[in-house]
């Protein structure tokens, strides 16, 4: 599925383009144009001779300029008139942003709008959604003003959801939380392009390396099923499907006109297919976090590092618990050299338990030894800040230390300002930092689990 002219346009037109900041056409125009990139935006209104200092049009086939792409922002009874005018001035891409079809009963206009497109082999996302944001080309065509919300950095992980709400609030604390975004695709209704046509696009894109998706419905099953099929042997996908309920079943139907169905289908569809089922957003973040950096997950055994007990006991709780982990045994040759390099209190064993009077170079030296041990897979690294004789470099420490292998390395702290520091200083060195064992150890059980299904 060819869709590069959707996220990486040179001329964009903006059809319900206004100039009342309060309208949607508005936050739009603001958005696309403030995007950069050496972008042409033209906008489309017939009762406007120009909108935000921009030359404005009565139709979009009046411009001169080919038009890559199209955002259509009008009511829904002037929609099926605009993409008209869209096909005769030979714009093949759209985005329809537009409510009020399927997901408010008005299936028959949606229905007369599909075939349309099809007949004439155009490319539309939505309608009745949000709109597209790509961090690479900085294309942000969504309609919500810039100021009230962050965006991601440029990353690998690209999130294909259903709900323009659900995407807005991810994006917003994604950004905040450091996570590294290629695409964020609102697609709605599905009424042309669906999830299975995104998801073929974004097997095939080179800026994306963990594909996550909150879907509540699928309208081609057969087709859905298929493209995953052979996407998840490409690239992992993490997903959330959301009305599991008959009551959040018939809210995902007025909400953007899709049949929920049963979870024991869906449930059973991942699994076949080797998609990674996350039980809500927070956890598919947690998955994509990890694996949205280079990762080379070679076994199951899992040692943790630590410098609180409790935590050592958190965490090898939820070990225990998991359905693909198991503790690792440290080798006699590493058991022995970490006895000469720890203190007498320290008791050598899994958890490792440094002491809460742990130096950076405490954290060196096991780091040092486990990494060249065998009998380990991955480490779980606690590493609490706020106790007084660990220094600021112990950053410098752990991200030479991950360079020098190939051995995933899970960090985990707890705190506030010098904690997060200290976290997003790791975080650009592509180290996945969580805030509690719980999360990092779900996250690398999904993955181990998808690992070994591969």
């Amino acid at each position: 599925m060819e869709l590069k002219n959707l996220f990486n346009p040179k001329v964009v037109a903006v059809i319900g383009a206004s100039r009342d900041p309060e309208k949607v056409g508005n936050v739009l125009m603001k958005n696309i144009m403030e995007s950069g990139s050496g972008r042409t935006v033209i906008p489309i209104n017939p009762s406007a001779s120009e909108v935000l200092g921009k030359v404005s049009y009565k139709s979009i086939k009046d411009p001169k300029e080919k038009i890559d792409l199209a955002v259509i922002a009008v009511p829904a009874k002037s929609v099926m008139d605009s993409v008209k005018e869209c096909n005769e001035k030979g714009v093949r891409d759209l985005i329809i942003v537009t409510s009020g079809f399927s997901e408010m009963g008005n299936k028959k206009t949606e229905e007369k709008l599909k075939s349309f497109l099809n007949q004439n082999k155009m490319r539309a996302v939505g309608v009745n959604c949000l709109g597209i944001y790509d961090a690479k080309s900085s294309l942000n065509a969504l309609f919500i003003p810039k100021e009230r919300m962050k965006f991601p950095k440029p990353g690998g992980i690209s999130f294909v959801c259903q709900s323009g709400a659900i995407g807005l609030a991810i994006i917003d604390l994604a950004a905040a939380r450091g996570y590294r975004f290629s695409k964020f695709i609102s697609y709605g209704n599905a009424t042309q392009l669906d999830e299975s046509d995104y998801l073929e696009y974004l097997s095939e894109d080179k800026d994306t390396r963990v594909i996550c998706m909150y879907i509540e419905g699928v309208k081609d099953g057969k087709k859905f099923f298929e493209t995953a099929r052979k996407v998840a042997k490409k690239k992992p996908i993490v997903v959330v499907k959301g009305g599991l309920s008959e009551e959040g079943k018939k809210a995902a139907l007025s909400h953007t006109g899709s049949l929920a169905g049963t979870k024991e289908v869906y449930y059973g569809i991942f699994e076949q297919i080797n998609m990674i089922k996350a039980d809500n957003l927070e956890e598919m973040f947690y998955v994509a976090s990890v694996l949205e950096n280079p990762v080379s997950i070679k076994g199951n055994r899992i040692q943790i590092i630590t410098n609180g007990g409790g935590y050592g006991i958190v965490s090898t709780d939820a070990i225990s618990e998991s359905r693909n982990l198991k503790f690792a045994e440290l080798s006699e040759k590493t058991q022995k050299t970490l006895k000469k390099t720890m203190p007498d209190y320290v008791h050598i064993r899994n958890p490792l338990d440094i002491s809460g009077d742990a130096t950076s170079q405490r954290y060196k030296d096991a780091l040092t030894n486990i990494l060249s041990d065998k009998n380990v897979d991955i480490i779980l690294l606690v590493a609490l800040y706020q106790t007084p004789l660990i220094t600021e470099d112990i950053t410098n420490i752990i991200s030479k230390a991950k360079a020098g292998t190939k051995k995933p390395i899970i960090v985990v702290s707890t705190g506030s300002d010098f904690t997060e520091k200290l976290s997003q200083k790791l975080e650009e060195h592509n180290i996945p930092v969580f805030m509690f064992p719980h999360s990092a150890i779900t996250a690398i059980d999904r993955i181990v689990g998808y690992i070994k299904k591969r």
